[in-house]
């Protein structure tokens, strides 16, 4: 299933504004972490339909992938 490309780029901008208040990170930081991220590329080719999933969901694997590295 393919998102709408706006809504999709709204969920984007709620995960990296959680993910950088989580993290303390500054947004420019964040948002290079993201489109760089595993779960970027997992969203946008629309695998497993992710983009379904929780903003919190999306957000705490994108901490889990940002800690491992």
């Amino acid at each position: 299933m393919t998102a709408n490309p706006v809504l999709l780029q709204k969920k984007y901008t709620r995960i990296i504004e959680c993910f950088a208040k989580k993290e303390k990170l500054s947004l420019n930081d964040a948002l290079s972490f993201f489109y760089h991220s595993k779960i970027y590329r997992l969203i946008s080719e629309g695998v497993s339909d992710l983009h379904c999933m929780s903003d919190e969901y999306l957000t705490e694997e994108l901490i889990s992938e940002y800690n491992e590295k």
